[in-house]
């Protein structure tokens, strides 16, 4: 029997060494795969512009945002999506998708209209109203949109399959409403005071507050259920300086309006470090303006700008490391 029991010890032992050694080779290999998925190294340029089109509704309608799902499930890998605000540049109830870039080009919408209901037969003919698209700055990830809910401080999802929303609220003190817009010194962009964003590690929210006087404020939006949100940063750039945001690789970017032909991406801040960079000088060159969204892929990165009706993207550089 002792002999039995030693050996028995000897292979629990044996057994806690496996289930540790596998616990650490799945850490190294998540760390190796999110170094895949992530570009190494600084941002430092963009080249483009590489599509610009009007698409489906050419100069319809001024706002809106489109991209890609960085999260597709199978056979979707190659979709496309879009929300154009269809009622006084404020507000829509539906977002288009199509089966590829071509498809979005030439305005084939296949599968088309998806209506923010639960049942599309029964969907409320006005518009704003409860579940209501508010704002131009939405994303959509793992088959759901996120954007700022109708008349309320907090982001909605939208499930595509199920047609449910679910919410989260922001913190005490957020800026709606248009209390919080993204600005320059000839206009302030109207009802941008949410911007959601994605990157290889999902959702993010930027926005501000009372008690950050109108610094920008990020936070994680965590998948799941309940939707709630992760760890939240304060950075020292005022929101109102700024044109719009976006994320790439967990460092957050904002840029600013030079002038009618071109764009600056100024500012970075990183979530890892900390770090905050004030003069990036990565000027993006416009088609057109205004650019009321911008969404970063990192699918393919590729940065997508919806400017004034029309719909243009990018390719965003990284320093390659060595």
């Amino acid at each position: 029997m002792e002999d039995l029991r030693a050996e028995m010890q000897d292979l629990e032992t044996y057994d806690t060494s496996q289930v540790i050694k596998t616990q650490q080779a799945n850490k190294r290999l998540k760390k190796d795969l999110d170094q895949c998925n992530c570009p190494h190294g600084q941002f430092v340029n963009i080249t483009g512009p590489r599509v610009q089109t009007a698409g489906e509704f050419p100069k319809a309608y001024k706002y809106g945002a489109w991209g890609r799902d960085p999260k597709p499930e199978a056979g979707k890998e190659s979709w496309h999506w879009l929300v154009m605000l269809t009622v006084g540049n404020k507000f829509s109830n539906y977002v288009r998708l199509y089966s590829s870039l071509s498809s979005l080009i030439v305005g084939v919408s296949i599968p088309g209209k998806q209506l923010l209901s639960g049942n599309v037969t029964n969907i409320s003919p006005s518009n704003p109203t409860t579940n209501t698209i508010q704002g131009p700055n939405v994303v959509i990830y793992g088959e759901a949109l996120y954007y700022n809910c109708y008349n309320l401080d907090a982001v909605c999802r939208f499930n595509l399959t199920s047609k449910t929303v679910t919410t989260v609220q922001l913190p005490k003190g957020t800026r709606f409403n248009s209390k919080g817009n993204f600005c320059h010194l000839d206009e302030c962009y109207l009802f941008t005071d949410l911007d959601l964003a994605t990157d290889e590690s999902g959702v993010w929210v930027i926005y501000t507050t009372n008690q950050d006087f109108g610094n920008l404020v990020l936070s994680k939006v965590e998948e799941g259920e309940p939707l709630r949100l992760g760890q939240t940063w304060h950075t020292s750039v005022y929101k109102q300086g700024v044109t719009n945001t976006f994320m790439a690789c967990g460092v957050l970017y904002a840029t600013r309006y030079v002038d009618k032909l071109t764009e600056e991406i100024f500012f970075s801040f990183d979530t890892t470090t900390g770090e905050q960079k004030f003069n990036l000088g990565i000027f993006i060159k416009k088609m057109s303006p205004n650019i009321h969204a911008l969404n970063y892929s990192p699918v393919d990165q590729m940065l997508h700008a919806y400017c004034d009706a029309f719909m243009v993207s990018y390719k965003v550089l990284f320093e390659e490391m060595y």
